[in-house]
């Protein structure tokens, strides 16, 4: 999505990286997506495979061992879309050391669920929609580098997505850190329902949030064609109060990191 704010300012995930490859293009190459790294998870390798496919096979270790996988496929990608976004809704502010476009999310999401329809999104579908240099903010408050939700019937619910990508460095959301977070998260609770309660002790199955505030933002190097991705560390079942033989050698986090049970809340 490129996104126009009332200024003129524009940030175009078409815009072309330092290796040459476009917003997009790098995206689409990252391990979300490519089966390009050989994933190592609590002493285990986890095969080549997309990140996700290796943070559930870990995550689920003793129940489906080796041979299952989640994998996602294409992407399919839709035709750019340009949001202009009204005054009242958008501006630039310093953020992270850099001048990143500034969102208002509520007004972002009744975009994204205009474009579901406009673009026959079907619900057999994940929809991401990645944008570039932009955070989303809530009651002007920055900074949202992600999210994931649903939209329709219950009968046919719409689980979708949005993501940022960040080019500089150190910051939060660089690379695809915030799409490796909501894509996690999306395997864990792909329709973000919670009737009644959740009976997890944290209240929620929100597998990245809790490692959001560690060091790099929970993010991991993982270089794939020589460039450098940040995949953001995801908690494990265990952490939301699961025996610990469910994920792989009892580990709270894809990335093994010491934690308690709802430690960070959910």
């Amino acid at each position: 999505m490129k996104i126009v704010l009332s200024n003129g300012a524009t940030y175009d995930p078409s815009t072309k990286l330092s290796n040459g490859n476009t917003v997009t293009q790098n995206t689409v190459a990252s391990p979300i997506f490519a089966s390009s790294v050989d994933f190592k998870s609590g002493g285990a390798d986890m095969g080549k495979t997309q990140y996700i496919d290796a943070f559930q096979r870990a995550n689920f270790w003793d129940t489906t061992g080796n041979p299952s996988h989640l994998l996602l496929g294409g992407p399919t990608l839709k035709a750019e879309q340009t949001l202009n976004v009204p005054k009242r809704y958008g501006t630039q502010g310093v953020v992270f050391g850099f001048q990143a476009g500034l969102v208002d999310i509520n007004y972002f999401d009744s975009q994204v669920h205009t474009l579901l329809t406009n673009l026959g999104i079907t619900p057999n579908t994940f929809a991401i929609f990645l944008t570039y240099d932009v955070y989303l903010t809530q009651h002007h408050s920055c900074c949202i580098g992600g999210y994931h939700s649903s939209t329709g019937s219950t009968s046919a619910p719409q689980s979708y997505a949005h993501a940022t990508y960040v080019d500089h460095a150190g910051a939060s959301s660089q690379d695809v850190s915030a799409l490796s977070h909501e894509v996690g998260e999306w395997a864990d609770d792909p329709l973000v329902v919670n009737i009644n309660g959740n009976n997890t002790p944290c209240g929620a199955l929100e597998n990245g949030d809790p490692l959001e505030n560690n060091p790099n933002f929970g993010g991991f190097p993982y270089t794939v064609n020589g460039f450098t991705y940040n995949l953001q560390d995801l908690v494990t079942l265990p952490y939301f109060g699961a025996p610990p033989s469910t994920s792989v050698n009892g580990e709270f986090t894809f990335q093994g990191e010491s934690l308690t049970v709802c430690q960070n809340g959910s």
